[in-house]
């Protein structure tokens, strides 16, 4: 899987998305430092102990580099950056009860808006594996050569 670039200073407006979301009753916000044990948790039941190694240095950062997205007071979904490497995107995943209402996309759009903040011009999203969702979100684009990237020589399970 491929990594790809984005332009941080070139991002879609995500507030409409986020408050649409609200409304239904799914809240898009960063994670809390109390917290860190119960989504971990989620994240390596949920998906994988990779991601949820990624999503522990996450909570490491300051301000904390994960997005939950919440749902009658549980998880639905969650995103994290400057995890694996600086300025990089991911891993992201949503419950697959809670998938195809957009929460994905408010998700990375948070992490891309926070890492903007943080002063990066340009976001990487590593080893991305759906190329399309996000080059029609963001206008990311393939960066040349960049499989399997940062990811070689990967411990096996």
């Amino acid at each position: 899987m491929p990594d790809l670039i984005v332009k941080l200073y070139e991002l879609p407006e995500d507030r409409l998305l986020v408050a649409g979301l609200a409304d239904a009753g799914i809240i898009i916000r960063r994670a809390m430092a109390y917290e860190k044990f119960q989504v971990v948790d989620w994240v390596g039941t949920h998906f994988s102990k990779g991601w949820a190694g990624e999503c522990d240095v996450a909570f490491a950062n300051n301000p904390i580099s994960c997005f939950i997205a919440t749902a009658d007071g549980s998880i639905a979904g969650f995103a994290c950056y400057d995890s694996t490497m600086k300025n990089f995107f991911g891993p992201v995943g949503v419950k697959e009860n809670f998938r195809d209402k957009d929460i994905g996309t408010a998700l990375l759009l948070r992490c891309l808006h926070s890492m903007a903040a943080d002063g990066y011009a340009y976001g990487v999203i590593g080893g991305a594996g759906n190329v399309d969702f996000y080059a029609r979100t963001v206008n990311a684009v393939e960066i040349p050569g960049s499989s399997p990237g940062v990811y070689r020589d990967k411990l096996q399970s």
